[in-house]
């Protein structure tokens, strides 16, 4: 798909609706007893006003074509479907080491949108807007250990501690396991012990012991001691069924990034020493090349041993024009990695300088990795467009427009910018408060509109009264 020449006025329509995607079809807007207004957003949502607080989805049908207005989106129905098409392949796992350019005008911003992707796509998403954050490689790891065995069940008696009458240390720990098929008595190292007292697990509690690492883990009360007390804040859970002994699948999801860290920084012990040296020396290990190639090595062993599974990620970059060309020769090398996430790109520019060089190049990216990357292509908002957005925006804000005060609105957004127009809503309800009317009308926008000055008349306005302002 071609890019459009020139930044339409819909800048982050296609971006905004991207982060969306179906997340609306999953997340009921209201639940009981919540009211939902004629704006579909409930009183809460209303009182936290964000950019792109009336988009709900990216509004298509069950055949995947966009509808005129519908989820909060209005127009763009082109850039809506691409975006949506993007979705589904994220969704199915079938886009992977790809990359996603989404070209937005100035006016509009899609990184308030950003965060949805998670809710909208369904994989990890991780939002990048410095170019130096070291998540920009992330992706996530489900590590699949079935022969992890565990022991779940209920004590039956309290710990018994066998100690040396010499030196009164701690020999072993005998615990008492229950459960509704059987019961077990267990000797275990004295090591757990502090495990058991961290826990402050007692005489009635349901814990789950883990066998290969000796961990501890306190689920509850058992609700056989529901009835000792008439409050109790404690957590009541049943008396664990079947054996004592089980088996049980434990998945962990990790990031590549998460093991770096872990790699780069190891925890030491417990120890008086440990601790003083940590304390000591707090400065970050770096987390070199050669260790994330080690990782790799690692996670790729993993996964030819089917203990692991290696789940793409989506990386969202804002503002991509700002990196500079080591940057981009960073992402170069990430996209024809195997263990590449799905990238997707926001930019406002049309053609400019490459941050680093010389060179001229469109949208600021250079030519290489633009030749990667999926454009998806924008129009220009029309005037009925425009006010159709600045309608909703106005129930999300609760501004009463009269229609002509609609029509006046939607006329200002057409000859500056969309977002100038939804930034006059306000200062237009505060104007007709001060009349002591309700209702918005063209002489309230009249008036706000005398007061500010869009971007691009601040521009002239500085071009011909340079001589009046420091350079």
């Amino acid at each position: 798909m071609d890019a459009d020449p020139s930044p339409p006025a819909a800048a982050a329509a296609a971006a905004a609706a991207a982060a969306a995607g179906a997340a609306a079809a999953a997340t009921p807007l209201a639940s009981d007893g919540v009211k939902v207004t004629a704006s579909g957003l409930t009183k809460q949502q209303q009182q936290r006003v964000a950019a792109h607080s009336h988009i709900r989805s990216l509004g298509l049908a069950a055949d995947g074509s966009a509808l005129q207005q519908a989820g909060g989106m209005v127009g763009q129905l082109e850039a809506r479907e691409a975006a949506g098409i993007i979705v589904d392949l994220i969704k199915a796992r079938k886009l992977a080491a790809a990359a996603k350019l989404q070209q937005t005008q100035p006016q509009q911003s899609c990184s308030k949108a950003a965060a949805k992707l998670q809710q909208s796509w369904g994989v990890a998403a991780a939002v990048l807007q410095q170019s130096w954050s070291a998540a920009a490689g992330k992706l996530q790891l489900r590590c699949s250990c079935a022969a992890s065995k565990l022991h779940q069940s209920s004590i039956k008696a309290a710990p018994k501690l066998q100690q040396s009458s010499s030196c009164k240390c701690i020999s072993a720990v005998m615990l008492t396991l229950k459960t509704v098929k059987g019961m077990k008595t267990l000797r275990l190292a004295p090591q757990l012990h502090d495990s058991l007292q961290k826990e402050k697990v007692r005489v009635g509690d349901v814990v789950f012991i883990e066998a290969n690492t000796g961990i501890v883990k306190r689920v509850g009360r058992s609700d056989a001691y529901a009835t000792e007390f008439d409050l109790e804040a404690e957590d009541f859970v049943p008396v664990p069924k079947g054996h004592v002994e089980k088996k049980k699948e434990v998945v962990q999801t990790v990031s590549l990034h998460d093991l770096d860290v872990a790699n780069a920084k190891p925890q030491g012990g417990t120890d008086v020493l440990s601790m003083m040296g940590a304390y000591m020396k707090p400065r970050k290990t770096e987390i070199t090349e050669r260790l994330r190639e080690e990782i790799n090595k690692t996670v790729n062993k993993y996964i030819e041993q089917g203990v692991a599974q290696l789940i793409p990620g989506v990386l969202f970059i804002d503002e991509v024009h700002m990196l500079d060309i080591e940057c981009f020769s960073f992402l170069n090398r990430v996209l024809e990695s195997p263990m590449s996430p799905i990238i997707v790109f926001a930019t406002n520019r049309g053609v400019s300088t490459v941050r680093g060089t010389d060179s001229v190049e469109p949208h600021g990216m250079p030519v290489d990795l633009l030749d990667r990357l999926l454009i998806i292509k924008t129009q220009p908002y029309t005037v009925s467009e425009v006010v159709q957005v600045i309608q909703l925006r106005a129930a999300v804000e609760r501004v009463n427009l009269s229609p002509s005060a609609l029509e006046a609105l939607g006329e200002i957004g057409a000859q500056t910018s969309l977002r100038f127009a939804l930034q006059l809503l306000e200062p237009c309800r505060l104007a007709a408060e001060a009349r002591g009317s309700e209702v918005v009308e063209p002489s309230d926008v009249a008036d706000v509109d005398s007061l500010y000055l869009d971007a691009k008349a601040s521009a002239v306005r500085l071009a011909e009264q340079r001589h009046r302002f420091p350079s």
